[in-house]
């Protein structure tokens, strides 16, 4: 039986995964169990829904009978995509985000250096990407929390250390770990079921510390056996090598456009434009811009490389790359 899932829950479901507290979850979950249609198709989904709200409570009430101030490790994406840095420990994930990014992490050669969540913007040619440094998934140790921010990313990238003689099972490792918490790694879009609460990311496979001399021959190994699975990128953060392809590959995994925002009778901005998923429509941009601008929309006037100048669209409208949009309310 279909969900029939209505924008008003959707929407709910938006702000569920964009909220950046507990308690802000809370309120989102509770509204979409309040707007969910309420019938056999969405058992499943309903008792997913019940069972988060009751772990969030449950940590609230744990985190206020402590007296401790409440730790959020939920990272605000602030309109940009998002792309979590999944690895073993000392893969070199902390001095690639230095490298890409404006972030500033602790940088050390022994494991578990990083034990927060620090987020970088990457930019490049104008896309704007947020990146998410974590602590290292492993068995021997992860914070509990890591396989939450990792879900509520757009993407990943899978880091491995190509200096490792055991680069193949910490590949391995950290796509079973991550299994375990309903968290599949793929190279694809793949269709998720909503009733199977489980997370589907596109995922970049980047072979670290490509400039070692044991580096050539593991990644000819990895190419043979993970070509068919992930698109694959050599790199050195350290060396600062192959840093530009790092940055298209992960444009292209992302499958996004560059659309600029002009008041009427003013002059467009460039300086930071709104990054969407192609194939967004123009109605999908105004709720971008503010939440309330789609249902007060009337038409907007785009320039863009294929249109004439000030060419009027309506809502239904699919945006193309480095589109300026005016928007009338």
């Amino acid at each position: 039986m279909p969900a029939n899932l209505t924008p008003q829950y959707h929407e709910a479901e938006r702000r569920y995964r964009e909220a950046s507290t507990d308690r802000e979850r809370l309120a989102a979950l509770k509204e979409m169990l309040r707007l969910i249609p309420k019938h056999k198709g969405t058992d499943k989904l309903q008792a997913d829904i019940k069972r988060r709200i009751a772990n969030i409570n449950d940590l609230i009430q744990r985190e206020g009978k402590s007296g401790r101030k409440q730790f959020s490790y939920y990272v605000k994406k602030e309109g940009l995509p998002q792309v979590a840095l999944v690895g073993a420990p000392n893969t070199g994930k902390s001095q690639l985000i230095a490298a890409l990014t404006n972030a500033h992490p602790e940088i050390a050669g022994y494991p578990y250096t990083t034990r927060m969540v620090l987020p970088g913007v990457l930019i490049h040619e104008n896309f704007h990407i947020q990146l998410i440094d974590l602590p290292p998934v492993s068995d021997d140790y992860m914070e509990y929390w890591v396989p939450e921010v990792i879900k509520h990313a757009d993407a990943a990238l899978l880091i491995v250390d190509l200096g490792a003689e055991d680069v193949l099972e910490q590949i391995e490792t950290v796509i079973q770990i991550l299994e375990k918490h309903r968290i599949f790694l793929s190279g694809e879009d793949v269709e998720v079921d909503p009733y199977r609460a489980e997370y589907h990311l596109k995922t970049i496979l980047a072979g670290n510390k490509s400039d070692i001399k044991i580096a050539p021959e593991n990644w000819e190994v990895i190419a043979e056996l993970y070509e068919a699975r992930f698109p694959l990128c050599p790199i050195s953060a350290k060396a600062l090598s192959n840093l530009e392809e790092i940055k298209q590959a992960l444009i292209s995994l992302l499958d996004i456009i560059r659309v600029y925002s002009k008041p009427p009778g003013k002059e467009a901005s460039k300086e930071r434009p709104f990054i969407l998923k192609r194939g967004s429509t123009l109605k999908e941009f105004a709720i971008e811009v503010h939440h309330d601008f789609a249902d007060k929309l009337k038409f907007a006037r785009v320039w863009g490389h294929t249109k004439f100048d000030g060419q009027k669209v309506n809502r239904d409208y699919v945006l193309e790359d480095e589109d300026i949009i005016e928007l009338h309310l």
